[in-house]
């Protein structure tokens, strides 16, 4: 039999002398864990439909364009079945945009979940006191961070506020790099 879990709620409106900042640090980061936990959840039923969608439709203007370009070219019909063709050309391009966009959806979902893993990884961290004041836990810590990082970019950023440049600064740099590169989708 376990003992009750320890009330973990805030104290600050009524503090004792059990009081923490360590404590009430925690509550906040666990509920921001929670939080980014829901929204990707939710985030990702939505895309899964819709990829479905997409998917399912791009399958269908194939067969649409496949079954028109089979149609006899009449002179009564053969400026309808080549308006046909490009239409069905078209909305095939704009599923593949789409199905493009989910990727990068995708590519959210995984740096969100990296974030909730290092909230929930620093929340560990201070609430260990053997770990809290040991700064080899501190760059254990910075390792299994950037370790969780899939591109170059990220990697810089990181490197760069772990060297001293300001947050803001360096996710500039790094916005402007995305930028470069471009519209690559980076599967992974």
């Amino acid at each position: 039999m376990t003992a009750p879990e320890e009330r973990r709620g805030t104290s600050a409106h009524a503090p004792d002398l059990d009081w923490s900042q360590v404590r009430e640090t925690v509550l906040l980061l666990e509920l921001a864990v929670g939080q980014i936990e829901a929204a990707m959840k939710e985030g990702n039923s939505s895309v899964e439909v819709l990829t479905d969608s997409f998917t399912s439709m791009a399958g269908y203007m194939r067969m649409m364009g496949s079954a028109l370009e089979q149609l006899p070219d009449t002179p009564a019909t053969a400026q309808l079945k080549e308006s046909l063709i490009g239409h069905a050309g078209e909305v095939a391009g704009r599923v593949q945009k789409s199905i493009m966009a989910f990727q990068f959806y995708d590519k959210l979902g995984q740096r969100l979940a990296h974030v909730s893993h290092s909230l929930e990884a620093l929340s560990g961290l201070v609430t260990d006191q053997r770990k809290l004041y040991n700064p080899f836990e501190w760059v254990a810590l910075q390792e299994k961070i950037r370790a969780k990082y899939s591109t170059r970019e990220e990697v810089d950023m990181f490197n760069a506020v772990m060297q001293g440049v300001p947050v803001k600064e360096a996710l500039s740099q790094y916005k402007a790099e995305m930028k470069d590169k471009g519209d690559d989708v980076e599967l992974f």
